[in-house]
């Protein structure tokens, strides 16, 4: 049916968007994931995947379509107040070959990607690639993809949340993404421990050692 125009951006701009996509199984959103070793999929309802995502490199180019492995945005009651979209070269074999191939619409501060629902335990780290690689090591652990390390920093808590692991990406935002999430949940009285990768991210690690090695080192840091 006809919709009246929403801001472009905004929450509700984020949700038709994903209204419009269908979930990854089957589609190039999941070669993609696959292609980058990620083959632990279960309760990723959060991964979404549209055709024909409109991309435009600035304000006054064209309008471009590309195919996009879209993630919903939740806050604390599943509500979605925001999208990430990933553009994918048509063969999912990587991300379009554009300048900014990750963007996300609507508000983002605070809330993230979610896989599982968190009680009192739960990891948290920047990237969807990034968590989906660790889950695939740590299957029942849910977790959260904040998208950047700023927001990271920045996630609220469940009331119920006890302990709470962060994975680290190793660079300086990274670093200080960890330390300023570490006080946060401290004073909120949450057990912060970090999980530290071998090589840059756990996307890294589990497409350079696999993921029974990467699932040794984690028993060893948890």
């Amino acid at each position: 049916r006809q919709q009246s125009p929403v801001p472009i951006g905004s929450p509700e701009s984020a949700r038709r968007l994903l209204a419009m996509s269908r979930p990854i199984a089957g589609t190039i959103a999941e070669t993609y994931l696959r292609n980058r070793g990620i083959t632990a999929l279960h309760e990723t309802n959060a991964l979404r995947f549209h055709p024909r995502c409109y991309y435009r490199p600035d304000a006054d180019a064209p309008t471009e379509v590309w195919p996009a492995l879209i993630a919903a945005v939740t806050d604390l009651t599943g509500t979605i107040t925001g999208a990430h979209r990933t553009w994918l070269d048509p063969t999912g074999h990587d991300k379009a070959p554009i300048d900014t191939p990750r963007r996300a619409m609507g508000h983002l501060l605070g809330h993230g990607v979610r896989f599982g629902v968190a009680t009192d335990v739960m990891a948290a780290g920047e990237g969807l690639e990034t968590m989906l690689s660790l889950r695939g090591a740590l299957p029942r652990l849910p977790m959260l993809a904040a998208l950047s390390a700023n927001h990271l920093a920045a996630i609220l808590f469940p009331a119920t949340l006890r302990r709470l692991y962060i994975a680290r990406d190793r660079d300086p935002a990274g670093d200080l993404a960890v330390a300023t999430l570490s006080l946060r949940a401290q004073s909120a009285g949450i057990e912060a421990l970090t999980l530290t990768p071998q090589m840059g991210d756990f996307n890294e690690d589990l497409r350079q050692f696999g993921v029974d090695e990467l699932r040794a080192a984690m028993r060893v840091q948890l």
